[in-house]
This record gives C-alpha cells, structure tokens and sequence, in this order.
C-alpha cells in the first residue's frame, strides 16, 4: 500500500492501524483525508496479511468533525454532492469484509462521530466525547450519521443528540450502546490490540460471514439525507453557522 498525507498507517502483527493524521486541525476530515482513506479501503490486499483494522486519531482528537472552511463551501447545487462523498467512503468502510474498530481517543464529533460509527466496534478512552452538533450549523449530519446513530441508540436518544448538537462523554456512550468499551487514555490502543489478537484466533471466514450479512442487511436512506444537506446549504442558517463558526462567535438564526 502506498503512503498518505492526512493518514498514516502501520502493522501490528496481524492488524492493520490507520491513524488519522492531521493533528494540528483536531483531525477535522477535509476532502483530502476521504479520498486517502477511499484509496486506502479500495486496496483490498491487506485481506492476505491482516485479520482486523483499527482505526484511530494521532493527538487529543480522534476526529473533530468535517473540516469547516470546506464545508463553508457548500451551496445548494453542490452540498448533496458533499454530502455523497463522505457517504461513499464511510460506506466502504463499513463493507470492509474483516473488522474495523475505532479507538476513539478523544473529540468523535460531526463527520468524525460518523466516522466511528461506520466501523463495526468502538473502543473509547475515558476522554473520548461524541456529538452530532450539525444543528449549531444550520444543516444535519450528512455522512450517514442520521442511518446509523437510531440504529445503534434507538430513535429517541439519537434525535436527542441530533436535534440539540450536545456531546456525551464516554460512559454515557457506552451505557447508550454507542460504544463497546471504554478504558483509560494511556490504555486504550494497548487493549485494543489485546482484542485483535483475541480476534485472530477466531474462524476468519465465519467472521467475514457476520460481517457481509448484518451490513448488507442494513436498510438505509443516505440518499434523502444527501438531498436534505444539500436543501440545507442554500439557506441563510447554514451560511450564518459556519460563518459564525469560523468568526468564533455564537450564531443568530433566523429560521431562513
């Protein structure tokens, strides 16, 4: 496999870690880092050498959401296309026919809370916080969050997180069932790994079964959220909470 600019990525005996690497921006996902990870989760030659991926942030952030100054790009002709893009790779991801896990080590927030939830586990840090704050910038989660979220919390709790863009720490997530485990900061790659080596040892092909069978069963409508994000960058919220965002100032909506 080639080498990345916004991912760094390494073996570990039979796993695969792929550590998101832009730790100067929070690891906040621009249009680079979804393109690398693509290329990244197209090349399916690791399946000869690897039997789990786990998938982390390098600094206090795992991913702190889509990278804003990109974002503050989007129109109304262009947002659904946006939107898709992120769609596309975390579904790929999610279809990986061996194990991805994401170590949350810090901020999983918008497009990086979706990110965790693309991959089939999440281990999370003591430190780890999770949200989808899309609201507080006039749109809503466009790369699968609003598919996958009510399906691992149920419908309530996700429209909670949706509808008030709040965050909730690491054993909230987990007494929610967002997250699998949580362990101390300085712990959680080091069990991590513990448990892909415990993986390595199960049947492979059984695994792979599991895998193809609960993601391909999977009903979702990523299309009517690309539609609704698109919808929702040509309004006069959208251009006032990334405006505001970007001003580091509390935005004034205005329901237009």
């Amino acid at each position: 496999m080639k080498r990345f600019e916004t991912i760094l990525w390494e073996s570990q005996e039979t796993t695969l870690v792929i550590k998101l690497n832009r730790p100067d921006k929070l690891n906040a996902i621009n249009a680079q880092m979804l393109t690398e990870l693509d290329e990244l989760f197209s090349d399916l030659s690791f399946l000869e050498s690897y039997s789990s991926i786990v998938v982390t942030g390098i600094g206090k952030a795992f991913a702190a959401g889509a990278d804003i100054s990109e974002l503050a790009q989007c129109t109304a002709e262009n947002g659904a296309e946006f939107s898709r893009h992120g769609q596309h790779v975390y579904r790929r991801i999610e279809l990986c026919p061996i194990p991805v896990i994401a170590a949350v080590n810090g901020y999983a927030l918008g497009g990086g809370c979706e990110l965790a939830l693309a991959c089939h586990l999440r281990f999370a840090s003591t430190t780890a916080l999770f949200g989808q704050p899309e609201v507080k910038l006039g749109i809503i989660p466009g790369y699968g969050g609003t598919q996958r979220l009510p399906r691992l919390i149920g419908i309530s709790r996700a429209l909670e997180l949706m509808i008030t863009g709040e965050y909730i720490d690491a054993e909230r997530a987990l007494s929610w069932g967002l997250v699998n485990r949580v362990y101390e900061s300085d712990e959680l790659l080091d069990r991590t790994m513990e448990f892909c080596r415990y993986l390595a040892q199960k049947p492979l092909h059984a695994i792979r079964s599991l895998l193809h069978i609960v993601t391909s069963s999977i009903s979702e409508n990523y299309e009517l959220e690309a539609q609704q994000f698109g919808i929702l960058c040509g309004t006069e919220d959208f251009l006032e909470g990334t405006r505001a965002f970007l001003e580091r100032r509390s935005p004034v909506f205005r329901g237009k």
